[in-house]
């Protein structure tokens, strides 16, 4: 089911989130200062291609937090509101609503990035 997952997902949805978190990540690499958040970028990009089979465990310190501060307040807001709207979209429908969830874990992602795993 992952791999059929993560097809559709990408033909629905992935592409377009992907492709907003990509140009986040760019738009943050313009600065020195915002390169490390850039590369958070790059990475959380390349899960929300094909994010079916993998987990997100939250945690992290100080650090993270600030980070996360800084990233809610310039990027954040935008992509957790496409991906919410995204999600809205597809849980109209009962086939939709595995990817509409999915679209709501991200929301929660594009909140806090920073001290986020992947498994």
């Amino acid at each position: 089911m992952g791999c059929l997952g993560n097809i559709i997902w990408f033909v629905f949805c992935g592409f377009w989130q992907g492709l907003a978190w990509t140009l986040a990540g760019l738009l943050w690499c313009i600065t020195i200062i915002g390169i490390p958040i850039g590369m958070q970028c790059f990475k959380l990009a390349s899960l929300v291609f094909f994010p079916f089979g993998k987990e997100i465990r939250y945690g992290g310190g100080a650090v993270s937090l600030i980070a996360n501060i800084l990233w809610i307040l310039i990027s954040g807001i935008p992509l957790a509101l496409s991906a919410c709207l995204n999600g809205v979209l597809l849980c109209i429908t009962i086939i939709g609503i595995p990817f509409g969830l999915q679209c709501f874990k991200f929301a929660k992602l594009a909140l806090m990035p920073f001290g986020a795993q992947v498994y």
